[in-house]
């Protein structure tokens, strides 16, 4: 298990939060929806297949975790100045974040639920992947008050396991870097670049 300085760790997992906001919007955001739609091959996502995936995570999670820190908000269960991470949380959240040099630790095929469709409204995908950022940094800060240690949150595919709010955070976190990052991929390998409209 891992200990962590609970502000620490709450302001570093805010900062990954902005570079997801920052990456989706000045990579993707001005891409057209043909060029987020492009598959590399059938069984290779395109980038918004990629964003689909982390909202139908974010469509679990987010609501979950506002529920956690909800109810430490109302019980009055403060905040410690230490978290120490699971055994299992710490394995979920280092197994999905990229390694330095862009490699990922343990590769997995997404189970059915998580599976996007290969034709997404690509705006709309973007439009809510920004949407829930924007959501886990409000929770990010209300999370500080709060125990994260003690609070609960059950996870999608098993819901009698339960992890603690801050691993759920670090595994939520993670698993979006891990699939922000395949989908800069794509698009570095198809060389798309934001379409410039020239004014006359």
């Amino acid at each position: 298990m891992r200990t962590f300085q609970t502000d620490e760790l709450l302001d570093q997992l805010t900062k990954d939060t902005q570079t997801l906001i920052q990456t989706v919007t000045d990579t993707f955001r001005p891409l057209t929806d043909a060029d987020l739609n492009r598959q590399p091959t059938p069984d290779r996502w395109s980038i918004a297949q990629c964003l689909e995936h982390l909202n139908s995570y974010g469509h679990y999670y987010i609501p979950m975790l506002e529920a956690a820190i909800a109810n430490g908000e109302e019980n009055g269960i403060p905040a410690a100045p230490t978290f120490k991470s699971g055994w299992l949380g710490n394995y979920f959240a280092n197994s999905m974040r990229p390694r330095a040099n862009g490699s990922i630790a343990l590769k997995m095929k997404a189970v059915k639920a998580h599976t996007p469709a290969p034709k997404q409204n690509a705006s709309a995908v973007l439009d809510l992947f920004l949407e829930q950022q924007e959501a886990i940094l409000e929770l990010l800060d209300r999370a500080k008050r709060v125990n994260i240690q003690h609070l609960r949150v059950p996870i999608s595919i098993a819901k009698l396991i339960r992890l603690s709010a801050g691993d759920t955070f670090r595994f939520l976190i993670a698993h979006e870097q891990r699939h922000v990052l395949q989908a800069s991929r794509v698009a570095a390998e198809w060389n798309l670049r934001p379409k410039i409209s020239v004014k006359s």
